[in-house]
């Protein structure tokens, strides 16, 4: 071989073999990177946990939240204490970080746990390389220097407490690979204890089969378990609650005026839930703003192709929380095999205004679509006829509906039923009394706790005062599937004025962030398909 091409092919081959080893040590080190870029957080998540935030984009998430026209109004959901003060310091933060965080450092998730107060939670980010050193600097710059950082050993792992300017005191623990940071100590030994025994959510089947089937890209999702949730007023002396269901998923996305979360629940199990009641429904489709009166401020449509199931999971909360007569729950029996004989697939509440100042209480109706009416009416006369009286009732109330002030209600019977807990079960609504007052109106049958709700009802329809065509309603509906098994819509701010009694469908949560959600049409939707649930919360900024 001559020397010039002995030559050219060591020269070849040498460059063709620190290539190779270049890109063999890129690929390692890539991988290395890649690997702590990878650290799992939810591995330190403690499985008591009943709810998680997560983001890959946090400083994007707080520059969204900021941007929301009710953050400039100074209107802010103070659920998470943590959340609040980074969000406080992330500018700053960013202000030691030329090139902005790193994307460890924008992947965060908080935690929530019992009782549910804004300092019961815990903060978790991953690190990548000079983070810590980032993380310890900024620690150092703006912890209170009244008292000195205190260390204590936890099962061999060091947990750190930092004094806050504000008194309150910081626990940290910080490794090279995350960061998790709370104001409970207690909180941050769950933590240890939960990576060291192996016991996170990630080991917990019905979460980590949850997660790992998500992908979309979004400012943030929401992890919720939906156990047994707290309904109504916290001044609530019956302290009702209901069964929703197990984990569910929540992407939120935000536009100036509204905050979007899509969900989706996986729980396939075979309890007595909201959900599993929900599940086996024929989906109901369109809206019913026409069946409204105008100064509705809350609605709800079930889908009730399923009766049994529907009924069932709502006579069984009713009766945990109140003992009923025997009497009133054979009357129970005898109203749902009235509608399991004549009702369609859905029924319709409302609480609405009646324009009438002296009423101290809001109107409430529940509207149920009858297949048969003369069939029907003549079934709900010989069951009033033949039922038979109650011993030491309450006196049955007189029909004595205004008709001066809602004339073109005058034409349309009303009948008052035996005391029963259907209109109780669908709406929430306790009466003391229990009666209710009842009416055939355009193919369906009405039912109220008082003949004044029936006649405002009627007599706002008949005169085509609806919510149908109002920008609020309009709004409203365009966020939501016109295809769902349950939906829920109220403006928060006329609920909050409501008494106890008429305000059990909305959850504890809501108003216990009434400064918050008083600026909010809140709706709530719930669509099933093949078997999977999707729930949506739509918030939609009033001012």
């Amino acid at each position: 071989m001559k020397l010039r091409l002995l030559i050219q092919t060591a020269v070849v081959v040498s460059v063709v073999l620190l290539c190779t080893g270049f890109g063999v040590y890129s690929f390692l080190r890539l991988n290395s990177v890649e690997d702590r870029r990878e650290f799992n957080l939810y591995t330190l998540v403690p499985q008591d946990a009943i709810a998680v935030l997560e983001t890959d984009r946090m400083a994007d998430l707080v520059g969204d939240i900021n941007e929301l026209n009710c953050s400039k109004d100074n209107h802010f959901l103070y659920v998470s204490e943590l959340f609040v003060y980074l969000k406080k310091h992330l500018y700053t933060l960013m202000e030691d970080t030329p090139h902005g965080l790193s994307r460890q450092m924008n992947k965060m998730l908080i935690s929530f746990h019992e009782p549910d107060t804004p300092l019961n939670q815990v903060l978790y980010c991953t690190l990548g390389s000079g983070d810590y050193e980032l993380v310890e600097s900024f620690v150092q710059k703006y912890c209170s220097s009244t008292f000195p950082s205190r260390f204590f050993d936890y099962h061999g792992e060091e947990i750190r407490i930092y004094p806050m300017s504000d008194g309150r005191f910081l626990a940290a623990y910080l490794t090279s690979d995350f960061l998790a940071v709370s104001f409970q100590k207690r909180l941050i030994e769950h933590v240890i204890d939960a990576r060291r025994d192996k016991k996170s959510l990630m080991h917990q089947p019905s979460f980590c089969a949850m997660h790992a089937g998500k992908h979309s890209n979004v400012a943030a999702t929401v992890y919720v378990r939906m156990k047994a949730v707290d309904m109504g007023k916290p001044t609530d002396g019956i302290h009702p609650q209901t069964r929703v269901g197990s984990w569910a998923e929540f992407d939120m996305k935000f536009n100036e005026d509204a905050i979007y979360c899509s969900g989706i629940s996986h729980d396939n199990d075979s309890t007595q839930t909201f959900i599993n009641a929900l599940r086996g429904q024929k989906p109901v489709e369109g809206f019913l703003g026409a069946y409204l009166p105008a100064s509705t401020f809350f609605y709800d449509r079930w889908a009730l192709s399923d009766r049994e199931a529907v009924l069932g999971f709502t006579a069984r909360q009713e009766y945990a929380k109140t003992a009923y007569s025997d009497y009133i729950k054979k009357r129970d029996e005898e109203w749902i095999s009235f509608l399991n004989d004549y009702a369609g697939e859905s029924v319709l509440s409302c609480l609405f205004q009646s324009g009438d100042t002296l009423n101290k209480l809001p109107c409430a109706v529940m509207c149920v679509p009858i297949k048969n009416m003369p069939a029907a009416e003549r079934r709900l006369q010989s069951l009033l006829y033949t039922t038979p009286r109650e011993e030491g009732a309450p006196p049955i109330p007189e029909i004595s509906p205004d008709y001066a002030r809602y004339p073109k209600a005058r034409r349309f019977k009303q009948y008052v039923l035996p005391r029963n807990t259907l209109l109780t079960q669908m709406t929430g609504i306790t009466e003391s009394a229990l009666y209710t007052f009842a009416c055939f109106y355009r193919g369906n049958l009405l039912l109220a706790p008082d003949a004044v709700s029936l006649s405002a009802y009627i007599d706002a329809i008949e005169n085509g005062e609806v919510l149908e065509g109002t920008p609020i309603y309009e709004e409203g509906i365009g966020s939501l599937s016109p295809s769902y098994n349950f939906i829920m819509m109220v403006d928060m701010e006329e609920m909050l004025h409501q008494p106890e009694a008429y305000v059990r469908l909305i959850p504890n949560f809501f108003f216990r962030q009434a400064k918050f959600f008083r600026h909010f049409m809140i709706a709530i939707q719930f669509t099933c398909l093949e078997g999977v649930v999707y729930p949506n919360v739509v918030l939609l900024y009033r001012g």
